[in-house]
Formats: structure tokens, C-alpha cells, sequence
């Protein structure tokens, strides 16, 4: 008889009678658990750094990098990819977020799109994936069948795979050749992954992405200097980097800034960094 692995993201929650506790008590018991989280993010940093290595090194090659997951995994993995150009300056597709349902299960669940296992290798080939990029499988179970299939695929076809899950021993861990596992425990809601799950989740990718661009050379010492200038924030803290750099007053910095389209390409015209 095949023995079936319990998942702890499964497990029934610490709490009961959830219903009776106060809005106090509900809140200080949800942040009891997510002080956990990053505890257990910090135990899987070798794994991560292993992927991130390597994520960089492809992507300076030439590659790109692929997120694919479903429900709430999914939707983190669009975010994140999503805030890659206008923080980095990067050209949109070089970070790509891939949902089971696709665009329309961002903002509404598609029932038993994470059912199906060549659905995900299909939406890849979509996006003309090959054995220069990395694709990044996110599933807080670490057995949905969407994001099996593609990971199988892509390892038939030498694409560079790795995964973010929240069990232990998982099938997606076996067969990602860098795996994170994440282990956070059952959920204040039992089974409610979107939860400890999404946010260790959540957490993992902003180390994933912010480390690879910084390894690419997208940050100046703590500086967003390729960031796109889409709105008045932006322009305005442009400006006020360019301040601090040369002493301008707010009204120069702002004029050149704009003249030049970027903080870094005004400290590389006045050879405060070597041009990239």
C-alpha cells in the first residue's frame, strides 16, 4: 500500500476555536506564527544562495528568468517579477511570472488549472524557454502537478530548474536541481497557505531577484540607480541621490536627472562610475 507523506503546511493548526478568540487575540497569535518565518527562511539560505549564483550567471549570459506556480504561489512569482524594471532598469521579460489559469487567475481562482501537468511546460514553450534561462518552480505543497510538469520538462530539455517549496522531501525538491525548502510549520488557519507559506515565500523571492540584479551590477552601493523614472516619487528621489552626490540643489538635480533618463547615466557622464 503506498504510504502517503503528510505535508506539516497540511498539519491542523496550533489554535482552536479560532472563532471565539478576540480580534486581540487573533492578531497577536497570527504574529506569534509569522515571527517564525523568517527563522525558517534563514535555515535555507545555502540553498538559496546556490540558486542565486547560478540565476545571476545565466542571466549575464544572456538568459532570463521564469517564475511558474499557481494560486497564491503564482501570483507572489507575477508580483515580484513584475517590480524587477522599474526597480532595476531592466527590459521587461528578462524576469517573468507564469500563473496555471493564466492572466485571469491573478485576480480570480481557476478551478483545477494547478490540476493539469503539461499545461505549464505548454505556457513555457509559449515564451520560447531554453537552456539559457531558469525557471523557478513555486508551490508551497511542492506537489502541484502544474508545476511538476514543467519542471520535468525543463530538466529534459538542460533547462537550469530550481524551486521554492514549504515541505519537506517533496516530489518538486527531488527533481529541481536547486531546490529551497522552506519549512514554516501548519498554518494559523489550517491549510491556509496563502499565510506563513505565502510569506515565507514572499520573503525567499525578494533575496532571490534583489541579489541576482545586484550581482548583474544593477544597485550603485545602496542606490536604485537604474530606476525607471515612471512617476513623481521616483523623479523626486532621483534627484535627491543626485544631491547627495554632487551638492546640487533640488532644482539642477531634477533638471538633469530628466536631461539624462537615469541617475546612473548622469554619474557615469560626471565619472562617478565606470560605464556598465
Amino acid at each position: 500500500m503506498k504510504t502517503v507523506q503528510t505535508k506539516s503546511t497540511e498539519e491542523v493548526s496550533k489554535y482552536n476555536q479560532l472563532e471565539t478568540m478576540t480580534a486581540l487575540d487573533l492578531l497577536s497569535n497570527i504574529n506569534r506564527e509569522d515571527k517564525s518565518v523568517a527563522g525558517a527562511v534563514e535555515q535555507a539560505i545555502p540553498q538559496i544562495e546556490k540558486l542565486v549564483i547560478v540565476t545571476a550567471e545565466k542571466m549575464k549570459a544572456g538568459g532570463r528568468l521564469f517564475y511558474i506556480g499557481s494560486g497564491t504561489s503564482g501570483r507572489l512569482g507575477i508580483v515580484d517579477a513584475s517590480e524587477c524594471p522599474p526597480t532595476f532598469g531592466i527590459e521587461q521579460g528578462l524576469v517573468n511570472g507564469i500563473i496555471a489559469g493564466g492572466d485571469a487567475a491573478i485576480r480570480k481562482a481557476q478551478e483545477f488549472a494547478e490540476d493539469d501537468l503539461e499545461q505549464g511546460w505548454k505556457d513555457l514553450t509559449a515564451q520560447n524557454i531554453s537552456s539559457n534561462d531558469v525557471v523557478i518552480g513555486i508551490t508551497a505543497s511542492g506537489s502541484t502537478p502544474y508545476v511538476i510538469g514543467a519542471i520535468k520538462k525543463c530538466n529534459e530539455n538542460n533547462i537550469t530548474t530550481g524551486c521554492i517549496t514549504c515541505n519537506q522531501a517533496t516530489e518538486l525538491a527531488a527533481i529541481a536541481t536547486y531546490p529551497i525548502e522552506v519549512i514554516v510549520g501548519p498554518e494559523f488557519v489550517t491549510g491556509s497557505t496563502r499565510m506563513k507559506a505565502g510569506t515565507a515565500q514572499k520573503l525567499v523571492l525578494n533575496m532571490i531577484s534583489t541579489s541576482a540584479m545586484i550581482l548583474m551590477g544593477r544597485i550603485h552601493d545602496n542606490k536604485m540607480v537604474d530606476m525607471q523614472l515612471t512617476n513623481e516619487k521616483l523623479i523626486d528621489r532621483g534627484a535627491k541621490m543626485l544631491m547627495k552626490y554632487f551638492a546640487w540643489d533640488y532644482k539642477r538635480a531634477r533638471y538633469i536627472l530628466l536631461e539624462f533618463g537615469s541617475v546612473r547615466k548622469v554619474l557615469e557622464a560626471h565619472k562617478k562610475i565606470p560605464k556598465q
